[in-house]
Parts: structure tokens; sequence; C-alpha cells
């Protein structure tokens, strides 16, 4: 049976090292304090997948105010951080995640929801046009080192 709960101060831990399994350069006490700000805040929402009495995934979204690329109306829900441990993906569990942040955001008024994704994350890509998503640009982003002087 799976049980989608709301972040609060007791999942806050458990949260945390969802988003670390996600992003494995992160530091743990430095995203729990970011998370920890987010647990009563009126324009993120996180949700924790609880399956088989384990956690198993997260989500993180926001309201965006600024440009979202491909949006037509702003502000904007957007999915920041999605994330289903491997044994447990290819269940639907991502998909339901996406849905719980869909209803969060058309209680907020929101009509769109975005999100993105690496390009070279074929996976990532293929679920989201298969719950309804779609491609609205492609980018190559750049940086160079300057010389110290």
């Amino acid at each position: 049976m799976l049980v989608i709960e709301k972040l609060s101060a007791t999942t806050i831990a458990i949260f945390t090292s969802l988003v670390l399994e996600l992003w494995t350069d992160c530091d743990f006490e430095e995203e729990k304090e970011q998370y920890s700000q987010l647990i009563d805040s009126e324009i993120d929402a996180c949700f924790l997948a609880k399956a088989d009495d384990e956690y198993v995934g997260f989500i993180h979204a926001t309201i965006r105010h600024d440009y979202v690329e491909g949006a037509d109306n702003l502000p904007i829900a957007y999915i920041e951080g999605l994330y289903v441990k491997p044994t447990y993906q290819k269940r639907g569990i991502a998909k339901i995640l996406v849905a719980t942040v869909e209803n969060w955001a058309k209680d907020l008024g929101m009509t769109q929801i975005a999100s993105d994704t690496e390009q070279s994350n074929v996976e990532s890509i293929g679920f989201h046009t298969q719950i309804g998503f779609s491609e609205v640009n492609r980018i190559v982003c750049f940086v160079k080192d300057l010389a110290v002087k």
C-alpha cells in the first residue's frame, strides 16, 4: 500500500536522506536546514512516498513567479526535485507524487506545471512525456573559467 505524506519535522531527516540519494554531492546538514524552512511554506510543497513501511521517494515543488520556459501563465507550479528509489521505480509512484503536486497547484489556482531534466536523462524525459508533459525547449549551458589576474 502506498501512502503519500506531507513533509513534517518528524520526517525531515528521512526526506533529506532521499534528497542525497538523488543529489549525491549535497551536504546533509545544509539540505536538512533548507528543507526544514519549507515545511510551513505557502509557495513550496514537499511530499514523501511510503511503501511497505519504507520511505521510497519524494517530490518538491514550488510556485515560480519569474520566467519559465514555455509557460503561458505565471505564476506556475514547478517540480524542483522528484525521486523514487530504484527498486521502487516503474510502479507508478512518481506519477502519484506528480499528481499530488498537481492537486496542490490547482488548489492554489495554478493552471500549469513545469519541470526540467538533463538532456541525457532519457528515462526522465520518457516519464515526463508519458504523464502528459510537452517538451518546450532544449538548451546547452556553458561555463568558461576566467584567468585570475
